[in-house]
């Protein structure tokens, strides 16, 4: 079996910490409709869904816990760590623009499987004209607490939609000891031609940022019937732009299990990367993540 380093994933306790939209009834997300995942979903399951593979280390991201929860679910993740050796590396949620914010961080710190944090900029463009989401990349506060993670050694993960990118960029620009995660291929929605011609020029312009990282992950969530030919060029795109020094893979489990199982989902990955040689699949499959989430290879 395949060893792996899963850079992207989730997990939750229903028991331990609120999650307004596991919660939430009858409401279709971005991703789908969220009521096959609306339970606990446990390290546990992570493995049973990835039974086909050697997760060897694996980095999870904040997924939507309450406000107010935010340090509860960092507490429930490092317990998990102990008791069952995963996650390896957590990216937690602070709202940066928040006057709290720089408080929030320090305590975030302090917890040793932390390595950075994660806010989104962007889902989609039906659901940022609801919460605003995109106004964070304007505001002075933000920018300054995303300039103190670096400061602090801690990473940020940004998950944004394309037409976002040329003002993220410019943002990024300007806090450059900040190491960043772009999530989800950069969250390619339109997969017409002009559309991911578009979508390239956009990672492009990101990867001139030397602190941006990709992660090739979630591609269930923009494309629910997508097939081993659809997500090719998308996949084959981030590490031709990138590089394979600065791709890592995640799952993005359970979330994308609402449209593939895991094995198929690594699987295509191992496919569509079978030709690149042996020490990019080797950064590819784990040692790229490694190095950004700074997992020790005793992980």
């Amino acid at each position: 079996m395949r060893h792996i380093v899963d850079a992207h994933h989730h997990l939750w306790d229903l028991n331990a910490c609120r999650y307004p939209w596991l919660m939430a009834k009858g409401v279709k997300r971005f991703f789908g409709d969220p009521t096959p995942i609306q339970k606990s979903y446990l390290v546990e399951d992570l493995r049973r869904d990835a039974q086909d593979y050697v997760i060897d280390a694996s980095v999870h991201i904040q997924v939507g816990v309450a406000e107010g929860d935010e340090l509860r679910e960092t507490e429930w993740l490092e317990s998990t760590a102990e008791s069952t050796g995963l996650p390896s590396a957590i990216v937690a949620y602070c709202a940066l623009e928040q006057p709290d914010a720089p408080g929030q961080i320090d305590a975030q710190s302090k917890h040793p499987r932390v390595r950075g944090l994660r806010q989104i900029v962007g889902r989609s463009d039906e659901e940022d004209a609801l919460s605003g989401s995109g106004s964070l990349i304007a505001d002075p506060a933000w920018l300054e607490n995303l300039n103190l993670l670096g400061d602090m050694g801690l990473s940020f993960d940004l998950q944004l939609t394309p037409r976002q990118v040329p003002a993220v960029a410019e943002v990024l620009s300007r806090v450059p000891n900040t190491r960043v995660a772009l999530c989800h291929c950069g969250s390619p929605w339109d997969q017409t031609e002009a559309g991911l011609a578009s979508w390239r020029k956009g990672l492009e312009l990101l990867a001139g940022l030397p602190q941006v990282s990709c992660k090739i992950s979630g591609l269930g969530m923009f494309d629910h019937q997508w097939t081993l030919d659809s997500i090719r060029p998308i996949v084959e795109a981030c590490v031709d732009i990138f590089g394979a020094e600065r791709c890592m893979l995640g799952s993005n489990f359970p979330v994308d299990k609402l449209h593939a199982d895991y094995s198929r989902v690594w699987g295509a990955f191992e496919t569509i990367l079978a030709s690149l040689p042996d020490d990019e699949q080797a950064r590819l499959f784990g040692d790229a993540a490694r190095s950004f989430y700074r997992i020790s290879a005793a992980s």
